[in-house]
């Protein structure tokens, strides 16, 4: 148990903070919202006990972890840079004393990795080059993963990591080279904004399907400035930007397994373009590392050149003869599958991906209107055959709402069509039953909808006037907005002001309380009506009512004392 007096002492500053600062702390603590503490002094004692301790100072910054190892070596008081910040986590008083609980601590755990002083590099142009590249493949990859997530959400198993399949997935689609470049990729992905973890799955947020239709050099610049948001406290600098990467490795001297972490950090650095493998940031960089914007210019220049038309070919297949402006990938790949990306992207169409387009909300005149604006050689004949034949199958079924039985109909001017869906055994799940020359289901109309799509059959949606309603089978998250700490710790926050924290009768209450649990010896301090005092040596069993019972050694008695009179307790040693 931490010493009485910096339990005290503690308790008392922290009464003194507002519901803000005291929620801050609970957060940089990593308290638990429903920890059972009663009052602040439940409060100071947590804080006070070194595994508690040990998780603070795993999370104290460089300066200052170096200025909190000083004092405790020299005893003196924390040197004024860093005694704001340490009394700010309960590691030491305003005036920049530290706990004698905090100090033993820091004594058996003085910093492992000492400031390094290492020369920070400089990038050449060939470095420039070489990171403007790094960057363009990432984003390319990342926009891969994102649209594979918004056809079907990956999986995410326990340690939120992917698993095998959707690994193999991403490879499959081109979007990595190697299964292992998948968590990497992923782990951006969530440190950006673009996808969230929900329960099993990650699913991309309202952010992320806006960053897929912006251009290359707008997608960098969002995820760039997002991983600067997100990087750990200790890795950025007093103007908003980072410290230079040698400094990395020792940001948090008290934590073990930093060095790993860090590297993990410098590695999606390096992906992004923002460091050289080296260290070195390059030439555009430099903005954004003091903490302001992207020199959005001079990267711009720095990018691969990106073309807006396509070799439509006789073969159902389209041919970008470079890397292919975003915009245009993102809408091609709703009515074309990519077979292959390098320096020149192959798109191959099919009646089942025209399809997809067409119930996507595409309709054959936007097909061709926007194929024969990307094209170069024209619109082939086969490809718009393709396209009129789909569009005229298209709409064959028709599912819609029965709003007076409110029951699912599907609807068909082809019998054959109705009576193969019937027996369809792939649609067994829908229960789907005759009703003069249409079939009904008790399934949800999207529900229904969407097993008849993946079935490969010509379905449309309609509302109740007939009209088509186009439908979005993306999962999209909202974007993640933590709760302010004061709404997330509400409920302790109440608990703890309400339980008190000052006054000599709180802490002489919470010392008899102590001591009848642990049925200690204690000398009590009584206040006798003639002013005097006398001191009884109790076995301490039993508070409340206002009165304290104990069994007294000396006279072998059982006595009840009222807490009023009660002056000061002093554990027997």
């Amino acid at each position: 148990m931490p010493p009485a007096s910096d339990q005290r002492a503690l308790a008392s500053t922290l009464s003194e903070r507002d519901d803000a600062e005291l929620a801050k702390l609970l957060s940089v603590r990593g308290v638990s919202p429903t920890a059972t503490w009663r009052d602040l002094y439940d409060a100071a004692e947590a804080f006070l006990e070194p595994a508690a301790i040990s998780r603070a100072l795993d999370a104290l910054p460089a300066a200052a972890a170096h200025a909190l190892a000083d004092a405790v070596t020299t005893q003196t008081p924390v040197a004024a840079p860093a005694r704001a910040d340490l009394a700010a986590r309960a590691l030491a008083t305003i005036d920049g004393d530290v706990f004698q609980a905090v100090g033993d601590v820091v004594r058996e755990r003085l910093p492992l990795i000492e400031p390094t002083d290492a020369a920070r590099p400089d990038s050449t142009s060939d470095d420039d080059a070489a990171a403007a590249e790094r960057a363009f493949t990432s984003a390319a990859s990342l926009a891969d993963l994102l649209l594979l997530c918004l056809e079907a959400p990956l999986g995410r198993i326990g340690s939120g990591t992917l698993g095998a399949v959707d690994r193999r997935r991403l490879v499959e689609a081109g979007a990595i080279a190697h299964a292992e470049d998948a968590d990497p990729l992923v782990e951006v992905a969530d440190a950006g904004g673009l996808i969230v973890g929900r329960e099993r799955t990650w699913l991309v947020t309202r952010s992320g399907r806006e960053w897929l239709h912006a251009t290359t050099a707008a997608r960098w610049e969002t995820l760039a400035l997002n991983l600067r948001d997100a990087l750990p406290e200790a890795l950025r600098s007093a103007t908003g930007g980072w410290i230079p990467a040698v400094d990395w490795p020792s940001a948090y001297p008290f934590q073990r397994s930093w060095p790993a972490v860090a590297e993990q950090w410098r590695r999606r650095w390096v992906a992004w373009g923002l460091f050289t493998p080296a260290g070195a940031e390059p030439s555009w960089v430099a903005p954004l590392a003091r903490g302001e914007g992207v020199d959005a210019d001079v990267w711009a220049r720095m990018l691969p050149t990106e073309v807006d038309r396509l070799y439509l070919q006789n073969d159902l297949t389209a041919i970008a003869p470079g890397p292919l402006a975003p915009e245009l990938d993102v809408r091609l790949r709703t009515m074309a599958n990519r077979e292959s990306r390098a320096q020149a992207t192959t798109y191959r169409f099919t009646a089942t991906t025209i399809g997809a387009a067409i119930t996507a909300g595409e309709t054959a005149e936007s097909l061709r209107d926007f194929l024969e604006t990307v094209s170069l050689t024209g619109l082939p004949q086969p490809l718009a055959y393709v396209i009129e034949s789909t569009a005229a199958r298209h709409g064959l079924i028709r599912v819609e709402r029965d709003e007076a039985s409110v029951l699912t109909r599907v609807v068909s001017d082809d019998p054959a069509t109705i009576a193969t869906i019937a027996v369809d055994q792939a649609l067994r799940s829908l229960g789907l039953v005759r009703e003069g020359d249409d079939l009904i289901s008790r399934v949800p109309a999207d529900s229904v909808y969407w097993a008849l799509a993946d079935a490969r059959y010509p379905v449309i949606a309609v509302d109740g006037a007939g009209s088509t309603r186009t439908l979005d089978r993306s999962r999209i998250a909202d974007d993640p907005s933590p709760a302010p700490a004061t709404d997330k710790y509400a409920a302790l926050l109440l608990r703890l002001r309400s339980g008190g924290s000052d006054g000599d009768a709180a802490w002489l209450e919470r010392e008899l309380d102590q001591a009848v649990r642990a049925r200690s010896v204690v000398d009590v301090v009584v206040s006798l009506p003639d002013a005097s005092t006398r001191t009884f040596r109790l076995e301490a069993t039993g508070l409340g009512g206002g009165r304290l019972r104990g069994r007294d050694r000396g006279a072998d008695v059982e006595r009840t004392l009222p807490l009023r009179s009660i002056v000061s307790v002093h554990p027997v040693a």
